[in-house]
């Protein structure tokens, strides 16, 4: 406890503010002058008590005595470390990729697999992975993206000049984000994003010194954007900011709703109205699993729309770290952009251009997910079954997860419509929040990390990714499998009895 105490979020500028920790660091660099929007950014996902987590698998690593076997890391959309097996195809592919030699020895290679792995080692430079790729990526990568988006929205155009590749989706959204960084405005440049949301926003924004607009989601009808609260939330705000980028996450992340078209429309008017820039986060995009739902693109809806929403300005995101894949270490991504400046786009690549090029088996593994087998090829019976599986078992999961912690009393959770969380709301007694108040923590980290060191089980406190003042939530992925899952929620709802027997 002593080190996440010492780390917490709550304390750090306090911490970190010490004169005498300054002094007696001597360092050229240190915590007095540092970049102070360092010191500020907090990143719940990976914060103090996932830390606190890794210090307890250590403990239980040398045979220290714990009132549990193991940590269960339900905090993070980590597909593999959950235990998914990668996809085949895949694997296959950048197996070729990385050693082209196995392409003539090893005959159980699919022929469609090697035809693949030579397309794209042909559009590298010496035909080799090891190759820089141009700033926006493998040009034949590039090249799919455009096809496979403009197969998703139903033949709408996608131009593969367009399109830039990333290191995940998450450096593309903070490459569009610094572009807004402007410290010659006498207002801070405002991004309106979710409440709740993902954790990279509000650690984005508050690292850039740009000016965080919060919007709230709303729980009681299945975390969906009403129109009354975008206004409210700007009016707020348009004083202090120069509000002028409005960010969406689709399927949501951490609340996992699937927006409707006509709540989509709805965004996409405010934002025309306000002169907004839109950003769209649709990592999630193959995750949807309640009956009704279904995935829409901003930028099938926007185009759709006609006259003048067809002409504003859209950044829209994809990732292998999610769907079926769940390739989160390969670190692949893209941004599309829609109605761009031309000069600011020139710019765009010029800034990216910088740190040269993201890793190109990334970029491998986006082009397998944009171009994948077809049916004929060698590969697609196989591909077709490991996708289909993985989805149809994050379905079932998705629902078991809503049901079983809607169950537990003083907690209630929505359907998971899509994404990989569920983002229960759970009631804390008056007297769990006054501890947790006298420890100078949260109410809901103060009963995460309760059941950390209870139970072994690490899940993100609803405060790191925002909520409403007076609610309680956490988040938690719906990715253990079912066996680990039973073991998860057996622990869980002993630790939350006896919790609420304490406090009570």
């Amino acid at each position: 406890m002593r080190t996440v105490q010492a780390i917490s979020g709550l304390v750090t500028s306090r911490f970190f503010g010490t004169s005498t920790r300054i002094m007696a660091s001597g360092k050229t660099l240190n915590t007095s002058n540092i970049n102070p929007n360092v010191i500020k950014m907090e990143y719940a996902v990976r914060g103090p008590i996932v830390i606190r987590a890794v210090e307890l698998e250590k403990e239980l690593a040398t045979g220290a005595q714990k009132p549990f076997p193991n940590v269960i890391k339900a905090n993070i959309g980590d597909a593999h470390a959950m235990g998914q097996k990668p996809i085949t195809f895949i694997r296959q592919l950048l197996a070729c990729i990385v050693n082209p030699e196995i392409m003539k020895t090893d005959k159980s290679i699919p022929s469609d697999v090697i035809e693949h792995a030579n397309a794209f080692l042909g559009s590298c430079g010496g035909k080799s992975a090891g190759a820089y790729s141009q700033s926006t990526g493998v040009e034949i990568v590039r090249k799919h993206v455009a096809e496979y988006i403009k197969r998703r929205d139903g033949g709408i155009p996608c131009n593969s000049e367009d399109v830039c590749l990333s290191g995940g989706a998450s450096e593309s959204i903070r490459n569009v984000l610094k572009l807004f960084i402007n410290h010659n405005n006498a207002k801070k440049v405002g991004v309106m994003i979710p409440i709740p949301q993902y954790p990279l926003y509000s650690a984005t924004i508050e690292e850039f010194g740009l000016g965080q607009v919060g919007y709230y989601l709303s729980e009681s009808s299945n975390w969906s954007m009403d129109e009354a609260e975008l206004e409210r939330s700007f009016n707020d705000h348009c004083k202090e900011y120069d509000i002028r980028v409005l960010c969406i996450i689709n399927p949501g992340n951490p609340t996992g709703q699937a927006l409707s078209r006509e709540n989509i429309e709805t965004i996409i008017k405010f934002a025309q109205k306000k002169n907004l820039f839109l950003m769209a986060d649709e990592v999630y995009q193959d995750n949807v699993y309640a009956q009704g739902s279904q995935f829409h693109s901003f930028k099938k809806v926007l185009v759709e729309m006609g006259e003048p929403y067809n002409k504003m300005e859209l950044a829209s995101f994809h990732s292998v770290s999610k769907g079926y894949m769940g390739e989160c270490g390969m670190r692949g991504g893209y941004v599309e952009f829609l109605n761009l400046d031309p000069e600011v786009y020139v710019l765009f690549k010029k800034m990216i251009s910088a740190k040269l090029c993201s890793t190109v088996l990334g970029q491998a593994v986006i082009d397998a997910v944009v171009n994948p087998p077809k049916e004929g090829d060698a590969s697609y019976a196989l591909w077709k079954q490991e996708k289909d599986a993985v989805l149809a078992s994050l379905k079932e999961r998705a629902t078991l997860v809503e049901k079983a912690y809607s169950s537990i009393d003083g907690i209630s959770c929505n359907p998971v419509q899509g994404a990989m969380y569920a983002f229960p709301q759970i009631t804390i007694p008056q007297r769990a929040v006054e501890k947790a108040q006298s420890l100078n923590q949260q109410p809901d980290f103060f009963y995460a990390m309760q059941l950390l060191e209870t139970t072994g089980i690490c899940i993100v406190p609803g405060s790191g990714f925002g909520q409403k003042d007076g609610t309680y939530h956490f988040r938690t992925t719906i990715l253990p499998q079912p066996e680990l899952f039973k073991d998860m929620l057996s622990r869980f709802t002993d630790f939350h009895q006896k919790f609420l027997a304490e406090y009570k």
